[in-house]
């Protein structure tokens, strides 16, 4: 009997197929196993295929693991499509977070989908970005070989240089903001006149609006047209195009680079219609975390490489490796999204957004991504957190909507007609996770009241009221618990650390102050101190700063070392006729003698690698020790002498921020059980402790008030920099018209007040099972002086808090009577 409609399939054939079929079967089980253990708001991320996507999550929601999930979901997709040759990118804001991430994608991979850990890579937006760059370095006129990273200040000697030379070429324009308001030609005041404009307000506005300008690619010559559109009698966008334009000439003669120059790199590579579909083709979609940190430019790298690789849109112009890039103000692709081939997936929370008021990030960009995908049905919500208990949930969302009814009260005052992204908050409720949610000991049940409100007398009550609650949560075991305190600055975190050693070391409890350790500059500056000392050891003032350094690392004993440093030649190489050196000066001596004994043997280049390991380095700091190693000798390439080398570190330590190389347990430093922790409120986002304080909630800093230095009010009663800011995002969101100085400098205030509102909301929800909150009565007016006590309003969300939850407003005198 035959059929010829009939073909013989191999038996092998046939097993292969039907083994692929039960391949593809089980993955899909494995897969909706991973989504069944998600709640409503990662689900839907984790059911996206294709097309934009906008995740609005709360704080607490498991943004990083619906990611991570969503992430392995992806690429198992295209394992189910036999599809291996473009691969996933996952973009987020800071080198942990991406470690972090990472490592969640392997373990679904690995531990869930029983998959290779591969079809993914995991970048910072500038790691990405010099990614692309150095592949094409053709196109992006970036020979790294050549070119030197720096993180300019203010005080930078390109700022001071580029200041300088505008000055210069614009006597004119400098004269005019020399007279200021009113000048009578005194030459005491003109001399003083002269020293603010030159070290503070002018370099204060060139650092500003470079990182604004070049963030958002707007060039000197936009600046300029912009400029005309405004009335102010200094032309402060003009004068600030002729500072940017100075600076690049003078970036540009030495082969340096800033981070915004790696943005503005890849953009040039993606301009070339070729490397833009090769870029394009090896890469399905990308998600992005902490979305509304981004800049404008740093959001159209993202659309481009998300785009689909047969559509780059129109790229006809052409970049030099210098320009910046024209771009047109966002949202580009708000009108067509709806039809867009755009296969990005962005996470972020813009009740959350912090670091708006002084770097270029602006949270606006991730709102009207949002509201785009909200018309087209492509918006998810990740509204249930299951950090914090519930006293503290209702708390965070009395806080938000409080302070967004004052917002809109203030506008209606003025007369202003409010849009939801005119408040500080969006409109977004936390809500407890439900019944059955699979994360362990979700919304844990409160310690004490979950909620405390203090009011001490002052800022010393202070400290002796939340000493005494450590101590009782810490209790006889304090390894089973974590907690930390965050403060505003760095000042209030080395005043209460000072104030707090002695009770940690009486209860055995470690006191972590991330301000003092994590400071980002003191691997040059211990490495400086120790270099000196090498190049002059007769010097008493070098000797004692390296001392000071091997005291501060451990490696020697505390002692007098005035002492040792007013005589160097007889601490160093004491003669038979000295009075004879005590133990811990002799181990002193050996060690500064085993540096001095190194310069001489050891070639200049692995002197800084030699100190890193002196100093007794851990694994960050051995890299980051390396990293500048290799800064300072590719800096004096040419020229290697030890004058060379200290006076680049010397630039390094007194005018930019060099960024230390981060490991991955970097977070689980700061929120180690047993640990007190005096952390930044900006810098504890992203983390969670069981119990956080936050003191000093005081108006003069939470919201605070646009302060200008009385030195500079003879210009009036703004700052450039900041009506600079405000003028420049004016015209970058597409306003009608750029706003005159005194309309800027309010918007500048209403900016500055509503991060700070969302940085408490950050600071509060940290919190897992407890938030204790104090505004003293007195405290300083700056904490530059902290014993200069005066009355201090507190923070007005403070009082709205006392009065909407009187159950955990504490009483004091009760407390003071049991103790």
């Amino acid at each position: 009997m035959s059929n010829t409609n009939f073909t013989a399939v191999p038996s092998e054939s046939l097993h292969s197929e039907l083994s692929g079929r039960s391949s593809v079967l089980l993955l899909r089980e494995k897969i909706i196993a991973i989504r069944n253990t998600l709640r409503p708001g990662q689900q839907q991320m984790a059911d996206w295929q294709s097309g934009p996507l906008a995740i609005s999550a709360v704080p607490g929601a498991g943004k990083s693991t619906g990611m991570a999930a969503a992430a392995a979901i992806a690429i198992a997709r295209q394992y189910e499509r036999s599809s291996f040759r473009s691969h996933l990118v996952v973009v987020t804001f800071t080198r942990s977070a991406a470690a972090n991430i990472k490592a969640k994608i392997r373990k679904f991979l690995r531990d869930d989908l029983s998959l290779p850990q591969m079809g993914f890579f995991v970048y910072t937006l500038h790691g990405l970005a010099l990614n692309i760059a150095s592949r094409h370095s053709d196109l992006s006129g970036l020979q790294l070989e050549n070119i030197t990273l720096i993180t300019p200040t203010q005080s930078h000697r390109f700022i001071r240089t580029a200041v300088e030379q505008w000055i210069v070429n614009n006597p004119g324009v400098y004269l005019r903001l020399l007279e200021g308001h009113q000048f009578d030609g005194e030459e005491t005041e003109r001399l003083r006149r002269q020293s603010v404009l030159r070290t503070e307000v002018l370099p204060e506005l060139a650092n500003t609006v470079i990182h604004e300008a070049k963030s958002s690619g707007i060039s000197q010559e936009l600046l300029r047209e912009w400029s005309k559109q405004t009335t102010d009698e200094y032309a402060i966008l003009n004068v600030a195009a002729g500072l940017y334009e100075q600076y690049q000439n003078l970036m540009r003669s030495r082969d340096f680079i800033d981070y915004d120059d790696m943005i503005l790199a890849a953009l040039r590579v993606l301009e070339n219609d070729s490397a833009r579909r090769i870029e394009q083709n090896q890469v399905f979609a990308v998600f992005e975390d902490e979305a509304q940190d981004s800049s404008p430019l740093q959001t159209q790298l993202l659309e481009i490489l998300a785009s689909d690789g047969g559509d780059g849109g129109d790229n006809s112009s052409v970049l030099t490796p210098n320009s910046p890039l024209p771009i047109t103000p966002y949202p580009q692709r708000g009108p067509h999204l709806p039809h867009s081939p755009l296969n990005l997936v962005r996470v972020g929370d813009p009740n959350q957004a912090i670091n708006s008021t002084f770097t270029p990030a602006d949270p606006i960009y991730f709102r009207q991504f949002c509201e785009e995908c909200d018309r087209i049905k492509r918006l998810a919500t990740m509204d249930q957190a299951g950090r914090s208990t519930r006293i503290i949930i209702e708390a965070a969302n009395f806080a938000l909507k409080w302070i967004n009814n004052q917002s809109l009260a203030a506008a209606n005052n003025k007369q202003q007609t409010p849009v939801n992204r005119q408040v500080p908050f969006r409109l977004q409720t936390i809500r407890p996770v439900e019944v059955g949610d699979p994360q362990t000991n979700a919304n844990p049940a409160p310690v004490g009241r979950g909620l405390e409100l203090y009011t001490p007398r002052d800022i010393h009550q202070t400290v002796e009221l939340l000493s005494q609650r450590v101590i009782e949560l810490f209790g006889e075991d304090p390894t089973k618990n974590s907690a930390a305190i965050l403060v505003r600055e760095n000042r209030q975190g080395r005043w209460l650390a000072e104030a707090l050693t002695l009770m940690c070391k009486e209860h055995n409890i470690i006191l972590y102050d991330v301000g003092e350790r994590d400071r980002r500059s003191h691997v040059p500056q211990e490495i400086l101190a120790l270099l000196q000392f090498c190049d002059r050891p007769h010097s008493p003032d070098y000797l004692k700063a390296a001392l000071e350094a091997l005291v501060q690392r451990q490696l020697i004993p505390t002692q007098d070392l005035n002492a040792l440093a007013s005589l160097p030649e007889e601490f160093l190489y004491p003669g038979p006729l000295a009075a004879p050196q005590s133990e811990t000066v002799q181990k002193a001596a050996r060690l500064c003698r085993s540096l001095l004994r190194a310069r001489l043997e050891l070639p200049l280049y692995q002197l800084i690698s030699f100190l890193a390991l002196t100093l007794n380095y851990d694994q960050a700091e051995l890299a980051t020790a390396d990293k500048l190693a290799e800064r300072v000798n590719q800096q004096i390439a040419g020229n290697s002498s030890m004058g060379g080398m200290l006076s680049a570190l010397s630039e390094i330590v007194s005018s930019e921020r060099f960024e230390p190389v981060e490991t991955e347990d970097s977070e689980e430093r700061y929120t180690r059980r047993g640990q007190l922790t005096i952390i930044t409120m900006h810098k504890a986002k992203g983390l969670d402790w069981d119990y956080v304080f936050l003191p000093f909630l005081h108006e003069n800093l939470i919201p605070g008030r646009f302060w200008v230095p009385p030195q500079s009010q003879f210009l009036g009663d703004f700052t450039l920099s900041e009506v600079a800011r405000a003028q420049i995002r004016a015209a970058l969101h597409g306003e009608s018209t750029i706003p005159d100085v005194t309309q800027a400098w309010e918007q500048a205030k209403h900016l500055k007040i509503s991060e700070e509102y969302r940085l408490l909301y950050v600071a509060m929800t940290r919190a897992k099972r407890l938030v204790w909150m104090s505004a003293a009565q007195k405290a300083p007016f700056t904490w530059s002086k902290p014993d200069n006590l005066q009355e201090q309003a507190p923070c007005p969300v403070f009082p709205a808090l006392k009065r909407q939850f009187p159950e955990c407003v504490m009483n004091l005198a009760a407390m003071t009577k049991q103790a």
